[in-house]
């Protein structure tokens, strides 16, 4: 398998951690990881607070379920981040985003306001990644 990031000046440069796109040749499967919001998985409860810990829970609960489906945060190719306060929160979430995809193919991304999420949560998270 081989991810190459994708990087032209012919269009706008990403302006944080992620790629403007990600090329995967492989023969491998991919795993499709549904959104997934800041629930601890012990007790079942969502968590509240300071966005970056919320966001740190949300990746997590996607490496949990990536490990299950024989990859890993490493292998991800795409993520998709909601947030209901964007202007609010997006910068201690790219800081904690940044923390976990810190190499030099971060995954592609796309990050959209949403007006409300499942449970009342500020933050969800979705992904793609390549399977070994």
């Amino acid at each position: 398998m081989s991810i190459k990031k994708v990087d032209t000046e012919q269009a706008p440069a990403a302006i944080g951690p992620y790629s403007q796109a990600i090329v995967v040749k492989s023969f491998q499967s991919l795993v499709f990881v549904s959104g997934q919001l800041p629930i601890n998985p012990q007790t079942g409860e969502l968590l509240e607070g300071d966005i970056r810990a919320l966001t740190k829970q949300v990746l997590n609960n996607i490496e949990a379920i990536l490990k299950a489906s024989g990859s890993s945060m490493s292998q991800v190719v795409r993520t998709d981040v909601f947030l209901k306060e964007l202007m609010r929160d997006f910068v201690g979430m790219n800081e904690e985003y940044a923390n976990r995809f810190n190499t030099l193919t971060p995954p592609a991304r796309q990050t959209i306001q949403a007006a409300e999420l499942p449970k009342g949560s500020l933050i969800e998270i979705s992904c793609i990644a390549v399977c070994n």
